[in-house]
């Protein structure tokens, strides 16, 4: 996965509670081989009416989505996060996540932006409000900012968390930092137990 350190653009208001995986990317399309082409039907049971924020050009362009509570809750599939990445976004915002969905986003470089209820709704408003907005989401300082309205809120995000994004790394990647450890382990095995290719 590539590093992020700063996620700044504009953002989407989703402004619903309780979205859930399912309706993030419908199961219909879980049976896809390829793990590509999945931003076509992110929330597309909701994209067919023509009052759908994603069908506003108002918000075209954006990388950030704003989520009402309980983002992300239901089964877990990397499906959803993939299809909210191939659509446009880089983050998501929203006073809670689901526990599997939030995992899911930080092992593939989709950054969870936790903020109080609070912070959450004022920036709903004020994206609503104006569209154009710039969101600076800092993942070394962890934190969130909205200068025009003199917005600037902290998120918490596990320390090992903040260095998979800041250095890029995804299971793969981390299991690679210890390569040496490895072969050195591999190479002191007795001959007779299996070895690694």
């Amino acid at each position: 996965m590539k590093a992020v350190h700063v996620v700044q653009g504009t953002a989407v208001p989703l402004d619903r509670s309780d979205v859930d995986t399912d309706q993030i990317i419908p199961s219909d399309w879980l049976k896809r081989v390829e793990r590509t082409g999945f931003e076509k039907g992110l929330f597309s049971e909701w994209r067919d009416g023509e009052d759908f924020v994603l069908n506003d050009e108002a918000y075209a362009g954006a990388n950030i989505l704003i989520g009402g509570p309980n983002f992300g809750t239901g089964s877990s599939r990397e499906h959803a996060v993939w299809a909210i990445q191939q659509y446009g976004f880089d983050a998501v915002i929203s006073p809670r996540f689901g526990p599997i969905f939030k995992n899911n986003s930080t092992k593939n470089g989709l950054v969870p932006v936790e903020v109080s209820a609070e912070v959450a709704e004022t920036l709903m408003k004020a994206v609503q409000d104006d569209p154009s907005l710039e969101i600076m989401i800092d993942i070394k300082r962890r934190s969130l900012e909205a200068p025009a309205i003199g917005l600037e809120a902290t998120f918490p995000l596990d320390d090992s968390v903040q260095e998979r994004f800041l250095k890029g790394l995804d299971d793969i990647g981390i299991t690679l930092t210890l390569d040496a450890d490895i072969s050195t382990f591999e190479s002191s095995r007795p001959a007779w137990m299996p070895r690694g290719a």
